[in-house]
């Protein structure tokens, strides 16, 4: 009898789910929390600001946008190398040292005197110090968050940085306008020093992960790619990560979309801009709901099918529907980008915590790559067939890729529970 009772109350222990207030509870997630939020912030406000600069400095729309792919290029070729610093050297270090090299940068940036060659380069520096930045904060959560705490801190990050996203792009415009510019980069460049302060007195200090040898950087990239991408289990789950550039693709062509939509009754640029809060919304909605009512082995079962359902909704898109169906699509898409939460929390868990920091940047920097591409496939192919055929057909590829990872992480969830059982048999 004895026996039969103790798994029971060993499942219970186990499907215990975090709240999102033992989360907040606890001082180092709250620090890195309002951290990643400001920069965030200050981020979405630069964004605008040098688009608006560039612009106004260039009058060219080649120019605005090669300005604006600069910020996908180093996390995509850098990003796999600087990331093994977080693994290097101690992680709160790694992230101050990135907060206030980025504050300088993004300071000289607001210069009025910097010419333009000068703003590209502070750009890509900028953007490249990303990379360890996000790899350190990615590796240090896990330390700070244990068991289900992890997936609720990850959702609660995943909701806020939506939200920031969607208030800095709204609100960028407005501040821009009153206060310029230059000023708006300077006030980023503040979020920056704010952010560092905030991890020096709320984070505490731990050593380095990384083995005393110290191996290179090129070492360090080339054990990091064997880890990831030589475990059948670790590729699956880089691959979920990775199923985001089928359903990101919409929002790259949100404007032409919202052109086509367009009926007299709202303009354009309030079409696109509901156009791009849509996914947005349903990520925060998706996350609350998954992490908040869904138990930790039950993530694990429903990701594939969340998989399936952040990409099916799009298909609906060959039908040309009316805008208030396409949004509801959308939403329903960014809905099932929850099972990210899943894929995340699993990767952490298969990943050893020293390796942890370069790991997260090899998935990082493959997220950049295929967001980037996939942007840039879909506005070529929308501007000879349309965008309403373009993200129906990322739909149907995402699905299909989505059913064919839900079953091949189902086939290796099976084998993981089978060798456990025959090891707790043995």
């Amino acid at each position: 009898m004895r026996t039969g009772r103790l798994p029971g109350r060993h499942r219970r222990a186990v499907e215990r789910q975090a709240t999102y207030g033992e989360v907040i509870a606890i001082r180092e997630f709250r620090a890195l929390w309002a951290a990643q939020g400001l920069s965030l912030l200050g981020d979405q406000l630069a964004q605008v600001a040098l688009a608006v600069l560039v612009y106004d400095r260039t009058h060219s729309p080649l120019a605005t946008a090669a300005v604006y792919a600069l910020t996908y290029l180093p996390s995509i070729a850098g990003g796999p190398l600087l990331s093994g610093l977080a693994d290097r050297f101690a992680r709160r270090g790694v992230m101050m040292a990135c907060d206030v090299l980025r504050a300088l940068l993004v300071a000289a940036m607001a210069l009025p005197i910097m010419p333009f060659w000068a703003l590209c380069v502070l750009v890509f520096f900028v953007v490249l110090l990303s990379a360890p930045f996000s790899a350190a904060r990615a590796a240090l959560l896990p330390e700070v968050l244990e068991g289900d705490r992890y997936v609720a801190g990850s959702a609660l990050q995943n909701m806020t940085n939506q939200a920031v996203q969607m208030l800095g792009f709204a609100a960028g415009g407005a501040v821009i306008a009153t206060m310029g510019p230059y000023r708006a980069l300077a006030l980023d460049a503040a979020t920056f020093l704010a952010s560092a302060l905030i991890l020096i007195s709320g984070v505490r200090r731990r050593q380095a992960a990384a083995r005393h040898d110290k191996p290179s950087m090129w070492t360090m990239t080339r054990a990091g790619a064997r880890l990831v991408f030589g475990d059948r289990k670790l590729r699956t789950l880089v691959l979920f990560a990775w199923l985001c550039g089928f359903y990101i693709l919409p929002e790259g062509i949100a404007a032409p979309y919202a052109a086509r939509l367009y009926t007299g009754t709202l303009p354009v640029p309030v079409i696109t801009g509901l156009l791009m809060a849509a996914m947005p919304t349903g990520t925060v909605l998706g996350a609350f709901l998954f992490s908040r009512f869904v138990t930790p082995s039950g993530r694990m079962r429903m990701m594939g099918w969340l998989a399936v359902l952040s990409c099916a909704p799009l298909v609906v898109t060959a039908m040309r529907p009316p805008l208030a169906v396409v949004i509801a699509a959308w939403v329903l898409s960014g809905i099932g980008g929850a099972y990210q939460l899943a894929a995340n929390a699993a990767f952490v868990q298969c990943v050893p915590a020293e390796r942890r920091g370069q790991a997260f940047g090899l998935v990082q920097s493959g997220l950049m790559a295929v967001q980037g591409v996939g942007i840039l496939v879909g506005g070529f192919a929308a501007e000879r067939v349309g965008p309403e055929p373009v993200v129906a057909l990322a739909g149907v590829t995402g699905v299909t890729t989505a059913a064919v990872l839900a079953m091949i992480w189902t086939e290796s969830r099976g084998d993981s529970s089978a060798r456990v059982r025959a090891e707790a048999t043995a």
